[in-house]
This record gives C-alpha cells, structure tokens and sequence, in this order.
C-alpha cells in the first residue's frame, strides 16, 4: 500500500468534507467516523478520479467503507 496513495486520498478528503488531516486514518470509517453521506461520496468518488486518472465503477465504489479501503481500490487500479 503506497503511503502517496494514502497522502494524495487524505488531501481530498480535507477538501472535500472539511476535515483535519490529522483525523484521517486507514481505518476510517468514511460514513461513521468522517461523516460523508451519499452526496459526499458520489463527490468523492469523481475527485478521486480525477485525482489519480482511473475509472471506478459502481459496484467498486460500493464496497468502500474505509479509508483504507479506497487507497487498496486506487491502488489496484493504478497498478
């Protein structure tokens, strides 16, 4: 797991929902602990995207439930 990958995921997640960086982990929780509703992650999902250049389908974006999780999705897509 690239500790970039996790970085880069981090800054979009203070931008996008408004958080410390510092309350970002892997195991986040990304609706309970980060507060993200169904808007947010829609939002989300297109930053991350565009952030990284890859393409996330639906049912990839409905298994994500920690922060971890997405920097394993992103990850696998860059590879």
């Amino acid at each position: 797991m690239a500790d970039g990958t996790f970085e880069a995921i981090q800054k979009v997640l203070v931008a996008q929902l408004s958080l410390d960086a510092a309350d970002i982990k892997l195991e986040s929780d990304i609706a309970d602990d980060l507060g993200a509703d169904s808007l947010d992650a829609v939002e989300l999902i297109m930053s991350l995207e565009d952030e990284f250049g890859v393409t996330i389908e639906a049912a990839d974006a409905e298994g994500l439930k920690t922060v971890g999780d997405v920097v394993s999705l992103i990850d696998s897509l860059k590879a």
